[in-house]
């Protein structure tokens, strides 16, 4: 049970980070858009803002997700399990 609470964690955590990487990137878009003078600072910082603003609310999401899934599993039979456990072994050789 542990190394599948592991697993679901880890595809959680790499989601997580994904949307980070993403934002971060963004926010290097914008200020080299903000230094070739195609946005002005107004328009940088109030789409950094919205961008910040976003992540905050899908890194919740995710934290909320993780706890379903916590109950998800715990309601899972014995077939069901080993059948899921499969499937991230799976995913975790690509």
């Amino acid at each position: 049970m542990d190394n599948l609470t592991d697993g679901l964690k880890k595809i959680l955590l790499a989601g997580v980070g994904a949307v980070a990487l993403t934002a971060e990137k963004a926010g290097e878009i914008l200020e080299e858009m903000v230094e070739k003078g195609e946005i002005t600072v107004e328009q940088g910082k109030a789409l950094n803002q919205e961008l910040k603003r976003t992540v905050k609310e899908n890194a919740g999401k995710k934290e909320n997700e993780e706890k379903d899934l916590n109950k998800i599993v715990d309601g899972l039979s014995s077939d069901e399990l080993s059948k899921l456990k499969e499937i991230i072994a799976a995913a975790e050789n690509k």
